[in-house]
């Protein structure tokens, strides 16, 4: 056993030095159709909570064996391979550099569960090794990202999964169908709700890498930063440069499904976001309060993230989402009446998400994913612009935000939101009179172009500069 241990440390080892000594770009497209009867080899890259999330559902599907899990903190890959063990499977190879796993043509699939900032280049590098992949939410860290995964996919005929497994869910895509056939009548609103109390992530103070990661390879496209938060891992969402807030870590499932029902694509007309980071005073960027309203031209999703102590969005009805019809109200998985009575549930047989991209790696059909990388990339670009206006926003007294609200032609239940988050932030103890909150710009969409109409520096928010040689492709460099 010692010897075998050696052995494959020392082959893991020539393996990096070889997959590091690549030129970037580091690999040409290649690989094709999978047997329907061979087992797939899978990579996990990205070893924290969505990581073990995914050993634990790959270790459910026997057509699929992890022969690689990767993380630039060996101690995160330790973890995971443990827990592979520990549900029956081989332990699998640990290595810090993804590009490691892209160099074994052996690997068919992988799934990638990094920080948000990693998204598009490990899941863009992979499609170029010949890999398909399943992509966490959100699939990108801005908009220009997600819309080049989305090229890239397509171009190269790879199978790209998000990773917002709601679209799996049976009942729900019954509920949808419903809305869609006009069973619940006029439907102009859907809001997206994620109430959940996070606390303060503290700092200043000198944040230490932990001793086994790569803070190189960690940062890969983002700056490398002196960190000033008290916990290395996870709180990375709340930085700008790693993160996307609450509204990209959470919210995201909820807009998707929103965006489902109501039959949306694009980015749609209008966006304008207001909220702030109140409570507590740390060194964290994104806002923990956030309510973003999406104007799609008859047609208006609003999201609310609530990160402060709160009461429930509705006092009997529990769900991230909910669809308002002239014939009733659609949440979660079930249909009521107007007054929020309980009519019936919907029904049918979800499929596994993982399994479905499974299913769709063999039969090289990206129709045949429940949540394809278009839909993905969409959704979590609602995300993004909804940040873009928060971050070119201005700080105001509630009554200026009133009158800025009033004047938006949006739907008119955008102003009772503002009411109840007011409301809510008073009962968490904040006075708006100190604290003020962040009245971001009401930003005019091309939709289709996925761009801001005359509006400069929001465009230069659409993208972000890239640190060498982490960088993504170009549209002609793939």
């Amino acid at each position: 056993m010692r010897n075998l241990t050696r052995r494959r440390f020392f082959e893991d080892s020539l393996m990096a030095a070889a997959a590091l000594a690549l030129p970037v770009p580091l690999f040409a497209a290649e690989g094709g159709s999978v047997s329907a009867n061979s087992k797939l080899t899978a990579a996990i890259i990205g070893c924290g909570i969505r990581g073990k999330a995914h050993a634990r559902e790959l270790a459910k599907l026997a057509d699929c064996d992890v022969a690689y899990v990767c993380d630039p903190d060996l101690d995160r890959a330790d973890e995971v391979g443990a827990l592979l063990v520990e549900l029956q499977r081989p332990m699998p190879k640990k290595v810090q550099d993804l590009r490691v796993v892209c160099a074994d043509k052996s690997v068919d699939v992988v799934f990638i569960a990094t920080p948000n900032h990693w998204h598009a280049l490990a899941a863009i590098w992979a499609m170029q090794a010949g890999k398909d992949v399943y992509l966490e939410k959100p699939v990108s860290h801005n908009v220009a990202e997600g819309r080049r995964i989305v090229q890239v996919a397509r171009k190269l005929g790879r199978i790209c999964q998000t990773g917002t497994q709601n679209r799996s869910r049976a009942p729900l895509a019954e509920a949808v169908k419903y809305i869609r056939e006009g069973k619940l009548g006029e439907v102009k609103l859907a809001r997206s709700i994620m109430y959940g109390s996070r606390g303060s992530i503290g700092g200043p103070l000198e944040c230490a890498t932990p001793a086994r990661c790569d803070y190189n390879l960690w940062a890969g496209p983002a700056p490398m930063t002196k960190l000033t938060r008290s916990k290395f891992h996870y709180d990375w969402h709340w930085m700008w440069d790693t993160g996307n807030g609450d509204i990209g870590n959470s919210n995201v499932h909820s807009l998707d499904v929103c965006r489902w029902g109501l039959g949306v694509t694009g980015l749609g007309r209008s966006v304008v976001s207001f909220g702030g980071r109140l409570g507590y005073t740390d060194v964290g960027e994104t806002p923990n309060t956030q309510v973003g309203v999406f104007d799609f031209g008859g047609k208006t999703i609003v999201s609310e993230t609530r990160g402060l102590k709160t009461v429930p969005f509705h006092p009997t009805i529990k769900s991230m989402w909910f669809f308002y019809g002239t014939e009733g109200i659609i949440a979660e998985t079930s249909l009521y009446d107007p007054q929020g009575q309980l009519i019936r549930p919907f029904e049918g047989k979800s499929e596994n998400h993982f399994a479905n991209f499974l299913r769709a790696v063999r039969s090289r059909k990206h129709t045949d994913l429940a949540a394809d990388i278009l839909e993905g990339h969409q959704s979590s670009a609602l995300c993004h612009i909804a940040n873009i206006s928060y971050r070119l926003g201005r700080t105001a007294l509630p009554a200026d935000i009133a009158g800025q609200l009033g004047a938006i032609k949006a739907h008119e239940d955008v102003q009772e939101t503002f009411e109840r988050t007011r409301r809510s932030l008073s009962d968490a103890g904040v006075n708006l009179d100190q604290s003020k909150l962040t009245l971001g710009q009401h930003l005019r969409v091309d939709g289709d172009g996925e761009k801001f109409i005359e509006n400069a520096r929001a465009d230069a928010l659409l993208a972000r500069e890239y640190r060498a040689p982490f960088v993504v492709p170009g549209e002609n460099e793939v």
